[in-house]
């Protein structure tokens, strides 16, 4: 009988000890449409095989071998990618430390008592010296979590630590997307320079002919001074793109952690691109969930749901139990001996009655949180979508600007051509040359930002979708 009681007794903790203060965690429905945009903005499809974005490792993304070096050396060298690491680390070690709660903690102990008293025996006065030693091994004050309430502290906890990876990985993702621009950026502020100076050259030569046929008369002062205008504005052009090259690789050093190789720079902006090209023009919103900040919310938004529980569970009793098993002697020699034996057993169990709304007030809390830290991942979703939209609709638009630039581009330097040459023949004035050549150099400057903006679009793209991991 007494066997049958300890066995229904054990019964009752199990069941107890399964109970669940928290509410059942239910991913919310995601607060934007189902896919992505349409319009005349995007590109109706991707092409036969697009890559998908979160299963396409960043080597296998960005083509370019010096790129690929550089953002390498970023992963390992970069001080705010091993600041999130660090972060990973500690979180995790906090959850380590909140779990260990679930389990009693086993602690030894050893005493040794030494006392003397005075002892009236038979009208005799003596001196009674009494030696305890004592051994235990035992637990105290181990809370036996029968309402949940160390488990969701611990589920809290695990959930920050797996959003502390996911934010390790949005850094990650962060910092390919800005190494790649600033390694395109400075592709273009050199190729920038290139112009500059190579139209620096064909102004030159405009000009000391203007300053020859000024000598003879055949042209006026005011050409003159045309003609070094534009000179003067291709020079200081120089000066500008120089500077930012300088700034470009100053900027490439900071996020690769270290002094990128010569070898490593960019000269000039790559014509096919520094990226692969097939990605998906349209995706199901559900792909947003693969993003590394958006699963950062939701361990977020699981572990505020946890503390719920914890704080629900503190409405119940807290029942705790210290044991002690020793040995106890008058005498060092007989420590351990047969019959030295002793154990006690003091489980204890606290109510709160009164406690000034306390309880009811830390669980308002845990409720708000919750409901902070899902407005926190629904605006997250958000802001996911609308930039993967973003790029889509620059992406959708891109290859029919790249080409009316191009276009636009080859037009002004066939006008710029025949016109400098009716100029040296006399057929036209100066005035037109000048507004060919400045036509020219916008239309090449513009041109180059198009190519740009187009390689940042495929970045941005790769990003906002959700790769960069592998």
């Amino acid at each position: 009988m007494r066997n049958v009681t300890a066995l229904g007794a054990l019964t009752l903790s199990l069941a107890l000890a399964a109970c669940d203060m928290a509410p059942k965690y239910v991913r919310p429905d995601l607060p934007v449409p189902a896919t992505s945009p349409q319009g005349p903005a995007y590109a109706i499809e991707g092409g036969q095989g697009a890559a998908v974005t979160a299963d396409t490792g960043w080597r296998d993304f960005f083509t370019d071998a010096r790129l690929a070096r550089v953002i390498e050396t970023a992963l390992a060298n970069n001080r705010d990618l091993r600041l999130a690491v660090a972060n990973v680390e500690q979180a995790r070690a906090q959850y380590k430390v909140q779990r260990a709660d679930l389990l009693p903690t086993v602690a030894g102990t050893g005493t040794a008592t030494y006392s003397e008293q005075p002892l009236v025996q038979f009208g005799q006065s003596q001196r009674l010296n009494t030696d305890v030693y004592q051994a235990q091994l035992g637990i105290s004050a181990w809370e036996i979590d029968l309402f949940g309430r160390v488990r969701n502290l611990t589920k809290a906890a695990q959930e920050q630590y797996f959003a502390s990876v996911e934010n390790r990985n949005a850094a990650q993702t962060a910092l390919i997307a800005e190494t790649a621009n600033a390694w395109l950026a400075m592709a273009a502020d050199q190729e920038r320079l290139r112009i500059a100076r190579d139209l620096e050259q064909a102004f030159g030569k405009t000009l000391e002919l203007n300053k020859a046929r000024f000598a003879k008369g055949i042209a006026s002062d005011l050409e003159v001074r045309q003609a070094q205008t534009s000179y003067d504005q291709a020079r200081s052009d120089i000066a500008q793109a120089t500077t930012l090259v300088a700034q470009d690789q100053n900027a490439l050093n900071l996020l690769a952690g270290t002094t990128v190789p010569a070898a490593d720079l960019p000269d000039v902006l790559p014509q096919a691109g520094a990226t692969l090209e097939n990605l998906p023009a349209n995706i199901a919103s559900d792909v947003l969930l693969r993003r590394p900040d958006i699963a950062s919310a939701e361990h977020q938004l699981r572990g505020a749901n946890a503390n719920i529980g914890a704080a629900r569970a503190a409405f119940f009793p807290n029942i705790s139990l210290t044991a002690a098993l020793g040995t106890v002697s008058l005498g060092l020699s007989g420590l351990f001996a047969s019959g030295s034996d002793t154990w006690s057993v003091a489980p204890s169990a606290t109510l709160p009655i009164f406690d000034f709304g306390r309880n009811k007030n830390n669980l308002r809390y845990a409720k708000a949180t919750y409901d902070a830290m899902l407005a926190t991942y629904e605006k997250s979703v958000q802001t996911g979508f609308r930039e993967v939209a973003d790029a889509l609709a620059r992406r959708g638009t891109m290859n029919d600007q790249l080409e009316a630039q191009t276009s636009l581009r080859d037009s002004a330097k066939v006008a710029y051509t025949l016109s400098e040459a009716r100029f040296r023949y006399g057929v036209d004035s100066f005035l037109t040359t000048l507004d060919s050549q400045r036509s020219l150099y916008s239309a090449e400057q513009s041109l180059l930002s198009t190519r740009l903006t187009r390689a940042s679009n495929m970045v941005e793209l790769y990003r906002a979708m959700g790769g960069g991991l592998k």
